[in-house]
């Protein structure tokens, strides 16, 4: 058996009192620690700016024309969401104190709070993101309290339900890929066009392709090469819009709180502070993935840190005009993918993003990515998502106690918001939140199931998935994935 490399970890180091870790000596850095080159940091953290660009603009351009906003002004919100979004990376992958998982973690606006936003400020103009604002801010600051403690549900995570989540990552995230390789505009005359989808199988080939054919560092930015070769050739075939670069600013400053004070109405609050309990939730499982992806299992310390960074990231951005913030999973697929594991590398993308909210003319530039191009390589990405979702599950014991009965009720459950949209139509707006999540409904049956069939009225068998209090569910991780 091959000798394990020495990595120095951070996540496992002896902590100092003032916080910080305190390592010891070893031959080299844990490769989640390692820096690279600048022009493969910055072409590497290009490449996650690419695949999440979209996944960032899309909530603004949606919650500011139904709050009434004017074009102008949507696009300053989602200047705006750029800014906030490489700021709260920079504090996940960076950190201070205990602040930030220091994983390759990107974090930007989230989509679970779309619904919601949409209808608390419908049609009422700056008013309505004026108390969207607000609500974020209370609802953040209660995640950043709770945070130490919902940490701790990390011992409910063991690889059958870590399996099970990160597959539904996986899989939840194609219906955006598909939906990107129609043109992401169901109302447009081209949605689902041979042209449309002819671009995005096009880009899809390259990437293999050069997945297949390229070695090194180059084999490393398949996805980001493949963006670009599928944008130039998706400039003679009509579908690039150059509109927003004609009309992007040259500079501009998300000046704070440009919609006027934040207001704080009770319900708009508690439907916030729903949105954010289903945030740490996904954000705790992605951690998870991660944490197993970069080699690095993600224990209560690191989730703890990661959670902080989500809700610390998510009450800074309405300062700044921006919304909640969570992590994006889509950017796990990348990482798992061209298994470039440095969290600086992702820092360098959140500077990027910084970069991007500043100068509106170097971010129309990311947006002249089509839609199918970007949903062709998002295949690739969601894809190795749940393939890192399968590989967990194919060492979970699957075989011993009810295992494979709780992975079967968790998968179906999940499923249910992606192949049956309007299933809970009848139910109450509230609950939507949580229910129209795959991942956070696939992520309670899992856990709830675990607790039934492998905890309650027996004794705990580590090698069939569980993970009981006073056991290290990194090394349950560890132990059922080697």
């Amino acid at each position: 058996m091959a000798a394990t490399p020495r990595f120095r970890d951070d996540a496992s180091a002896t902590p100092h009192p003032d916080g910080e870790p305190v390592t010891a000596p070893s031959d080299r850095k844990h490769p989640v620690d390692e820096t690279l080159p600048p022009l493969k940091m910055f072409t590497s953290g290009l490449q996650h700016v690419a695949a999440m660009y979209a996944g960032v603009v899309a909530p603004p351009m949606i919650v500011g024309p139904a709050v009434g906003l004017s074009p102008e002004e949507t696009a300053f919100l989602m200047g705006a969401s750029l800014f906030t979004a490489g700021i709260a990376t920079l504090l996940q992958t960076l950190g201070f104190w205990r602040i930030g998982a220091r994983l390759p973690f990107v974090n930007g606006v989230s989509f679970a709070g779309v619904t919601p936003m949409v209808a608390i400020g419908r049609d009422r103009g700056h008013d309505g993101i004026a108390v969207i604002f607000g609500a974020i801010i209370v609802a953040s600051l209660l995640g950043f309290v709770l945070a130490p403690y919902f940490c701790k549900l990390v011992r409910f995570f063991p690889p059958v339900v870590t399996g099970t989540v990160i597959t539904l990552i996986g899989v939840s995230l194609l219906p955006v890929a598909f939906n990107w390789s129609q043109g992401g505009n169901a109302t447009a005359h081209d949605y689902g066009s041979t042209t449309n989808i002819t671009m995005a199988a096009v880009t899809l080939v390259i990437v293999l392709a050069l997945r297949r054919l390229l070695r090194g560092f180059l084999q490393q930015i398949a996805i980001l090469l493949g963006l670009i070769i599928g944008t130039l050739i998706a400039i003679p075939v009509g579908i690039t819009d150059f509109g927003a670069l004609k009309n992007a600013d040259a500079v501009g400053f998300p000046t704070p709180f440009h919609f006027g004070a934040p207001q704080f109405e009770i319900a708009a609050i508690v439907s916030m502070s729903i949105v954010m309990l289903v945030c740490m939730t996904e954000s705790t499982a992605d951690m998870l993935a991660l944490g197993k992806i970069v080699d690095r299992p993600a224990d209560e310390r690191t989730i703890e840190g990661g959670l902080r960074a989500d809700t610390l990231g998510s009450a800074i951005s309405p300062l700044f005009n921006g919304f909640m913030c969570s992590a994006f999973a889509q950017n796990i697929g990348l990482v798992a993918m061209t298994k470039v594991r440095s969290r600086f590398v992702v820092a360098a993308g959140g500077g990027i993003l910084i970069l991007l909210g500043l100068v509106p003319v170097a971010a129309s530039v990311i947006a002249l990515v089509p839609l199918p191009v970007l949903g062709g390589a998002g295949i690739v990405l969601f894809g190795s998502v749940a393939a890192s979702g399968i590989q967990t599950l194919a060492g979970a014991a699957l075989e011993k106690g009810e295992n494979a009965l709780i992975v079967a009720a968790a998968v179906g459950v999940g499923l249910i918001p992606i192949a049956a949209p309007d299933f809970y139509h009848a139910f109450p707006k509230d609950l939507l939140v949580v229910l129209d999540s795959g991942i956070s409904t696939g992520c309670v049956v899992a856990i709830v199931l675990n607790l039934a069939f492998n905890h309650l009225g027996r004794t705990p068998d580590p090698e069939a998935g569980t993970a009981p209090g006073g056991h290290d569910p990194a090394k349950a991780m560890e132990v059922a994935t080697h």
